[in-house]
């Protein structure tokens, strides 16, 4: 883990010598009044000098220490005005002048404290320690310690120290990583990120990472890049305060020249010290990275929010950025000896043992379809071809169509291989007692906020999109007209990615946003590097300005309105900082402002000039949307519904294939049909009752119409299949099956759309 306690030790050291020094002067400030009070005019003289010759040993060591870094500092002009007030004979002006400058550092050190309280309290939370069972025992060892494989305990309330995966099911707190505040179910087999807290009861996890390798190690150096990094802007204001300078000592002298008044000169000075240029700039800064951070995106260092709030054009990988980045089953073709169900839960059973990564998609499959696992016997894996094993006395075979399918090739392999093609999916080929029983098709699915984050970076002032991947241009065109992307590149191996990243750097600054290794060059090319390290730490991560730590794209949206926001704040409070410094040299110099009067109002300009700054940290519009606790569960509960009834859905396609030729019996559509009423229906109307008034609150009426409109439409085609089902005896004609099979197309069609629409609209302002 970085180790950050040693700097922030040294910022509390700073802090609290800025802050004994501020009250030291103030004490003298304020002795010396009481002493005039008091008629004690020596005494009161006596006090303002020592508080003078304090701010006055405070900036000469200052201006040392950056001569010796060969640094220009602006500290000089406090220093000439320190110097004038004691020379002048204005000792109060002095004292003003010196408790103006520990106030700049104390407020500076506050303002900063709080501005990186989010990314600090990252930092300060990393998990130390772990609990390792062995055996019947269990012992307490650094998390440095932790290897690949061990089993570890997590209890209530405890930070999971490494990335793992779940022995049971658990509940945990992933706020720290991704901003949700509400508790997250995990059930046995799932991955659980490190640096999540458990909130239920103990837990059993398997270390699938090494405490360096894990998700929150890669957090809490992203952490250290974000607290070390410079803004430009920040770097700017202090090229700009630098030409004060010469400004100031041109109108203190000429002001001393044209009326042989040394004291309007020192009051030049006093008034021209560009504190609020030096302040504002990076406390905004700052403030705009501990945003982001709530929202989950960590940005390294002010240069990349600096940078992120002037991209115009966004580039996108497409695996894991727009997709989800892992498979999932999208249907099950069988070949008619077993039924759909019985063909995924045998091959489940099989993969419980297999550690390969469509192993875990199939197996998380058929748990969501609620089907009953048991442990297969004798599974052994063909490196190259698949696995197989036995499950409660059936030889279980699954993998590549050549170990599975002898001989010729069957129509219903065919009619896979089409549809795998036609879709980009990926084939499991299953065989049941030593014959072909089916094929699971696994695609990569579109992230669900994809879409609606496409239409808030546009918001957000980004007016070119790109998608650049390496898949298949029909795939490619097919994801991007989707999203809404403006052009697509596919079929580019990473060098093309650099190449058509670099041509696009040069026509506008550039956002790219990738999440593999094969990105890392294009992002470190971009303008902005945006990674997506939700899965942990990569090389993508590495060399990325922006990391978005919650699994959602939708971030960035946000992070580009607050970067933007922050940005412009920054602008604003050092303008009118400066504006007001300006301002105040000319009646300094007409000898208007007497030197006193003048610190007094300098310090007045640095308040208000930090206060401005200040109001990054304030919550601001974004385009996250946020459900109450209680509409949250209700949508919870709907998707889960709503993904029981996918089968059903990939049903209707199954029976409408079946149907034709020599197939003229409709029991199997009467039997789906049924289904649809018992199943499909009561959980639209549930949707209707429940889900569209959530979305109502949370997004305004607009979109919820289509989608009430798309329920009528399911409930229609529901109920006239119904019609021409029971219209129909048992055996129909070829033309009565066209049009049976024409409605079970349609409706197909239907339901897969307004799945689609309802996973955009409604499911995706779940957590992820």
């Amino acid at each position: 883990m970085p180790d950050l306690a040693g700097k922030s030790g040294a910022v509390r050291l700073w802090a609290v010598r800025d802050s004994l020094l501020f009250g030291l002067t103030v004490v003298l400030l304020l002795g010396g009044v009481v002493a005039v009070v008091l008629g004690a005019h020596d005494l009161a003289t006596g006090l303002w000098i020592a508080a003078t010759l304090v701010g006055l040993a405070y900036s000469s060591v200052t201006i040392a220490v950056s001569l010796r870094r060969r640094q220009p500092s602006v500290d000089v002009i406090a220093w000439l005005a320190l110097i004038g007030a004691l020379l002048v004979g204005e000792p109060v002006a002095g004292a003003v002048i010196a408790v103006m400058l520990f106030t700049g550092g104390v407020l500076e050190a506050r303002a900063s404290a709080r501005a990186r309280r989010e990314l600090s309290s990252l930092a300060a939370r990393a998990p130390r320690s772990a609990r390792r069972q062995e055996h019947d025992s269990i012992q307490e060892i650094p998390v440095e310690q932790v290897v690949v494989g061990d089993r570890l305990l997590v209890g209530a309330g405890e930070i999971v120290p490494v990335d793992g995966r779940l022995i049971g099911s658990g509940v945990f707190d992933e706020s720290a990583l991704s901003g949700e505040a509400n508790p997250v179910d995990r059930q046995a087999g799932e991955d659980v990120r490190s640096g999540v807290v458990n909130v239920g009861s103990a837990v059993g996890v398997i270390a699938t990472q090494s405490a360096a390798e894990s998700t929150y190690a890669g957090v809490v150096r992203l952490v250290e890049q974000a607290q070390a990094g410079s803004a430009p802007f920040v770097r700017l204001a202090d090229r700009f305060a630098l030409a004060f300078v010469p400004l100031t000592l041109a109108v203190a002298g000429l002001a001393w020249a044209v009326t042989a008044d040394p004291v309007r000169a020192v009051a030049v000075l006093v008034v021209a010290t560009p504190c609020p240029l030096l302040l504002a700039a990076p406390i905004a800064i700052m403030s705009g990275l501990s945003r982001a951070a709530r929202h989950g995106v960590i940005l390294k260092g002010g240069s990349a929010l600096e940078r992120l709030a002037a991209g115009r054009v966004l580039l996108f990988d497409k695996t894991g950025t727009l997709t989800r980045g892992w498979p999932a089953l999208t249907g099950i073709i069988t070949a008619g000896t077993e039924p759909p169900e019985e063909i995924l839960r045998l091959a489940a059973c099989v993969d419980q043992a297999s550690a390969h990564v469509l192993a875990a998609t199939i197996v998380t499959a058929a748990r969501d379809r609620g089907l009953e696992l048991i442990a297969a016997s004798g599974v052994r894996e063909r490196h190259g071809y698949g696995i197989e094993g036995t499950v409660g006395g059936r030889a279980v075979r699954l993998g590549k169509a050549a170990w599975i399918v002898d001989g010729p090739i069957p129509g219903w392999v065919r009619q896979a291989r089409r549809r795998a093609a036609l879709d980009g999916s990926l084939t499991v080929f299953v065989a049941v007692d030593g014959r072909p029983a089916g094929v699971l098709l696994l695609t990569d699915p579109l992230r669900p906020d994809a879409p609606r984050m496409m239409r808030a970076l546009r918001q957000a002032g980004i007016r070119r999109t790109v998608l650049v991947t390496g898949d298949r241009a029909d795939i490619a065109e097919s994801i991007g007209r989707i999203v809404g992307v403006d052009t697509v590149f596919a079929d580019r191996d990473p060098a093309e990615k650099l190449a058509i990243v670099r041509a696009e750097q040069q026509a506008a600054p550039t956002v790219m946003v990738g999440d593999g290794i094969n990105d890392a060059p294009a992002l470190a090319a971009a303008g902005v590097g945006v990674a997506l390290a939700a899965r942990g730490a990569t090389a993508s991560a590495e060399a990325a300005d922006v990391v978005l730590t919650a699994d959602r794209v939708d971030g960035l949206a946000d992070a580009i309105l607050i970067a933007r926001r922050s940005h412009g704040i920054a602008r604003l409070a050092a303008g009118i900082g400066m504006a007001l410094s300006l301002a105040a040299m000319i009646p300094a110099a007409a000898g208007l402002l007497s030197p006193t009067a003048g610190a007094i109002l300098q310090e007045v300009i640095d308040v208000a000039a930090i206060a401005i700054a200040l109001t990054a940290l304030l919550p601001t519009r974004t385009h996250t949307v946020t459900l109450s606790r209680a509409d949250l569960a209700i949508t919870r509960q709907l998707y889960a519904q709503h993904a029981a009834t996918r089968p059903l859905v990939e049903r209707l396609r199954t029976v409408a294939d079946d149907l034709g030729g020599d197939k003229l019996d409709l029991t199997m559509v009467r039997e789906l049909v049924d289904r649809l009423d018992r199943v499909l229906l009561p959980h639209e109307q549930a949707e209707e009752q429940d889900l569209l008034p959530i979305l109502d609150r949370a997004l305004g009426p607009d979109p919820t119409a289509a989608l009430s409109r798309t329920h009528a439409e399911i409930e229609h085609q529901v109920r006239r299949l119904r019609r021409a089902c029971e219209d129909l005896g048992d055996q129909a004609d070829p033309d009565e099956i066209t049009e049976i099979r024409a409605m079970l197309y349609g409706l197909y069609a239907i339901l897969n759309l307004h799945n689609a629409q309802e996973e955009e609209n409604a499911f995706s302002l779940m957590p992820s």
